[in-house]
């Protein structure tokens, strides 16, 4: 259990993200950013501090059963990536140090347990792709950790190689999957892939007017069956618009969501506010 000045802490990084994204997140219309000579000024020229994926910060209870103070509870998600190298390095890629913070906060409980905190580091190379002249998207290869920073019995580690890629099929509409070698090395989650996946792909929508959104994200759980999906749905309105803070519902299906109870199925359905990184969404 977390005490006071630990979650004071944590909700200063995460509004201090948000400070830190409000100053980068006046988004460019969508035909420029699909300009081959806006998108290399804006990879180059962009601050090397910004966010990676979804921030958001969302409330709500489990669905199928009566909601109680144990099944209703806040996840927060903190997300940032640090630029490294100044030039591109060979073949057009960029060097990126990430970080993505996931929390699982009981704030119904007595003294707002924090029940789940997930650490997820990783260092890789993102490179964004052209096809006539048009900015179709970026692929990236990343060497990723995950951790729940216990001990003994509730101690849940691992790590993997992940190659991702999102491809824009028109202004509107974003393809994603990512793939991962997995090293799992945490002496209490040995069987992890079964429930956390090995793969995952989705799509995204967004109108042109980038106001309103969509998301469906599926991630394959280990085995033969072709349906053991863990399923991600996400609806995305903008609050203002000149500003990328998103009034955002999020709903998860399956298990994995967190990693102390991975084996433990979830259906959640939560809502709260979000904001997004400039150009589209990592998963």
């Amino acid at each position: 259990m977390l005490n006071c000045r630990y979650i004071i802490v944590l909700l200063a990084v995460f509004i201090s993200s948000l400070t830190q994204a409000r100053a980068q997140i006046v988004s460019p219309e969508r035909d420029q950013v699909l300009d081959v000579d806006s998108v290399k000024k804006a990879f180059d020229d962009a601050p090397y501090f910004g966010l990676y994926k979804d921030n958001y910060f969302i409330f709500g209870p489990a669905i199928g059963m009566k909601p109680t103070k144990y099944n209703t509870n806040v996840k927060f998600q903190i997300s940032i990536s640090q630029r490294l190298t100044k030039r591109t390095l060979p073949f057009g890629s960029y060097l990126y140090l990430f970080y993505t913070q996931k929390c699982f906060w009981d704030v119904l409980r007595k003294s707002f347990p924090m029940t789940d905190l997930n650490f997820n580091p990783g260092i890789g190379l993102t490179k964004p792709l052209f096809v006539k002249d048009r900015f179709i998207g970026k692929v990236s290869l990343i060497l990723e950790h995950e951790s729940n920073g216990k001990a003994e019995e509730d101690s849940r580690s691992w790590n993997r190689i992940s190659f991702a890629g999102n491809i824009l099929i028109d202004p509107t509409m974003m393809v994603h999957g990512k793939i991962w070698i997995p090293i799992v090395d945490g002496e209490n989650n040995r069987d992890l892939l079964d429930y956390y996946g090995l793969y995952q792909f989705g799509i995204t929508y967004m109108t042109p007017s980038k106001r309103f959104g969509g998301s469906i994200i599926l991630t394959k759980r280990k085995g033969w069956n072709p349906f053991n999906f863990n399923t991600v749905l996400e609806l995305s309105y903008k609050l203002f618009n000149n500003e990328n803070q998103y009034l955002f519902m999020q709903y998860y299906n399956g298990y994995g969501e967190g990693l102390l109870d991975y084996k433990t199925f979830k259906s959640q359905l939560r809502v709260g506010i979000c904001i997004k990184p400039q150009f589209f969404s990592e998963y």
